[in-house]
């Protein structure tokens, strides 16, 4: 499926930011900077990606974040970013606990980098965000679950299940506008950070 350019514009400069960000690497491997900002392409980037490589690719960026952590354990973006990655992998797990250990994880993350910097309004709002998450992980599976019963239903009743399809539709978009703010959110905030940090950068 072709992305919207705007889509693919984004992709490609989270891919070069990814490259940039591997090579300074090479020549400077205890920046952590640099492995932030791997990081952070690398999460960005797994948005484009389903199944499996994005997991793959959450975990990577969950990787270089605690590297940059293991050289610089008060670094706030790098907390703040890893609160992001572990909130996005708690959303992959089906059973409750395993997200919420995830989000529990993100949310101590979030009140670290606070801590560091308890001017910052977006490390705020990420942690006031992430007591959301639990109910946000539960409304999703409760979706997916009626889907699928829908999808099912589907292939048997004709007409008559068409107008229980369609009222379905507008609780799943209300519930879709949910998770997409939140989401978005995040992308835009670090979107502006990864921005800021490639500026200094040149």
């Amino acid at each position: 499926m072709e992305l919207p350019r705007d889509e693919l514009e984004r992709m490609i400069f989270f891919e070069e930011a990814r490259q940039r960000a591997e090579l300074d690497h090479k020549e400077n491997p205890l920046d952590p900077q640099v492995l932030t900002r791997w990081g952070g392409a690398l999460l960005e980037l797994a948005h484009f990606k389903q199944g499996k490589e994005a997991v793959e690719m959450i975990e990577l960026a969950i990787a270089k974040f605690q590297a940059a952590l293991d050289i610089e354990p008060k670094k706030h973006d790098a907390l703040w970013c890893l609160g992001n990655a572990l909130t996005s992998q708690g959303f992959l797990f089906q059973e409750a606990q395993k997200a919420c250990s995830h989000f529990d994880e993100a949310k101590t993350c979030f009140q670290r980098a606070l801590n560091e910097e308890p001017t910052n309004e977006i490390y705020r709002k990420a942690l006031e965000m992430t007591d959301k998450a639990p109910g946000l992980h539960a409304e999703l599976q409760r979706q997916l679950a009626e889907q699928q019963i829908y999808h099912e239903a589907s292939k048997n009743v004709q007409k008559s299940t068409k107008g229980v399809v369609l009222d379905d539709r507008k609780v799943t978009a209300d519930f879709w506008y949910g998770v997409g703010g939140w989401l978005c959110f995040m992308g835009v905030a670090f979107s502006w950070t990864l921005l800021l940090a490639r500026q200094k950068a040149f």
